[in-house]
């Protein structure tokens, strides 16, 4: 992936770029329609592309793995595959689970773990420790890792 800066204001830290992926490139700053689970509920692909012009969607790293699952995702041979996207997607590090879902979490030296919001089973790898090809991003832009997972003092 690379990032070029194409514009900066002077007067503040705004900037504009461009980044660039192997499915694309993406203009940013960006609005980056959210496909939780892989698909954007209530949109058509057509729609994305055509009137919404997504250069990139956002998929959620957490709910991937529980749903459709790892297994699922490679057989189809990615999340690019599974879902019949095209361009670029971006998957986050499930930094926003570790505040949100703070029942069925836990923190350690090591990161954190979580247990499934759906049925408490499946324990899921910690984000910090777990290695990248675990995850299902593949084909993914980037995965924004957390590195830290430790609460502030």
């Amino acid at each position: 992936m690379k990032f070029e800066k194409i514009a900066s204001d002077p007067s503040s830290a705004a900037r504009a770029g461009l980044f660039t992926t192997d499915h694309g490139s993406v203009e940013t700053p960006i609005f980056m329609p959210v496909g939780t689970v892989g698909s954007v509920k209530g949109v058509y692909h057509r729609d994305l592309e055509n009137d919404i012009r997504a250069q990139i969607i956002l998929g959620n790293t957490y709910h991937l793995y529980l749903r459709p699952g790892l297994d699922t995702l490679y057989q189809a041979g990615g999340l690019h595959k599974f879902i019949g996207w095209d361009r670029p997607i971006l998957t986050d590090s499930g930094g926003f689970q570790v505040f949100s879902l703070t029942g069925i979490r836990k923190l350690t030296p090591d990161g954190c773990t979580f247990s499934s919001h759906i049925d408490g089973s499946r324990p899921i790898p910690s984000v910090r420790s777990a290695p990248t090809s675990s995850w299902p991003s593949t084909n993914a832009a980037r995965v924004m890792r957390m590195r830290n997972t430790r609460p502030n003092p």
